[in-house]
């Protein structure tokens, strides 16, 4: 039986090792998680072949935790909510049936690193299917106020405006672009950065060419590599970690839902450190 990882680009992706580890830990040795290159031409296609019965899921990323949704026959009440899929499985008929264990995850990571989110001030930089993930998250941690920050000052105005009609207990919400002038003030006295882009995956790229933080200041990264954002963070003071927690954690829920039994958390680590 296998289960794909569908995103573009896939290659850098530690989630195989991660999860075959599990699999042979399991003794599900008939079971094989690869991951499957998908530009978003092939994406219908893709979709279409996890109705065969030797597929038993998948786990959607970039750019696609969206453009998943009407291939998909129902979706579970969170991952309607944030409005973004990251795990497809199926039910008793074969239907496919789109998950969110990323918000989970982050929180679970969050929550593991021993940060306290009641009564905080975060910011997010990004309006994407992760970054609607931990904008939905975030807002029922009891935080005191969310920003949410885009290159695109729309989308982020949209997706405050997804938290505002779906949750009916909210921090303060304020939406920015990247390059208003009120940005580094709001940085500099925030208590949670979260970078939800893909910047950071190839080289020195970065969501802030400045990163006004201090000791004061948790840096997240939901990139799972150390990044230039978290070494400039790091170099001012700040606690910085990185997304691979989040993986751990979104890939246990993942499979939980694809074999029925509970992941091998400790395994599913060691596999993703060794990778």
């Amino acid at each position: 039986m296998q289960i794909i990882l569908i995103g573009d680009p896939v290659a850098h992706s530690r989630s195989p090792a991660m999860q075959n580890a599990a699999l042979a830990h399991l003794g599900l040795h008939q079971h094989h998680y690869r991951a499957v290159h998908t530009p978003l031409a092939d994406l219908a296609a893709r979709l279409n072949d996890l109705r065969h019965p030797d597929y038993l899921g998948a786990n959607v990323t970039l750019p696609h935790k969206q453009a998943v949704i009407p291939y998909l026959d129902e979706l579970e009440p969170s991952a309607a909510q944030i409005g973004a899929v990251n795990t497809i499985y199926k039910d008793a008929s074969g239907r496919l049936i789109g998950a969110n264990t990323d918000a989970p995850g982050l929180l679970g990571d969050l929550a593991e690193a021993g940060l306290k989110l009641e009564g905080q001030h975060a910011v997010l930089l990004g309006a994407s299917g992760a970054a609607r993930a931990a904008a939905f998250a975030l807002a029922g941690a009891k935080l005191a106020q969310l920003s949410i920050v885009n290159r695109s000052l729309e989308r982020a105005t949209e997706l405050v405006a997804s938290l505002q009609a779906a949750c009916s207990s909210l921090p303060t919400l304020h939406a920015l672009a990247l390059n208003d002038a009120a940005l580094p003030s709001l940085i500099s006295t925030c208590h949670l950065l979260i970078n939800a882009t893909s910047l950071g995956w190839h080289g020195d790229e970065t969501p802030l060419a400045d990163v006004p933080v201090g000791p004061h200041t948790f840096v997240y990264d939901m990139v799972y590599r150390q990044t230039q954002l978290l070494r400039e963070a790091a170099a001012r003071g700040a606690t910085t970690r990185d997304g691979a927690g989040m993986l751990v954690h979104q890939g246990a829920l993942a499979l939980t839902r694809w074999v029925g039994q509970p992941a091998p958390l400790a395994v599913m680590w060691a596999a993703f450190r060794a990778a």
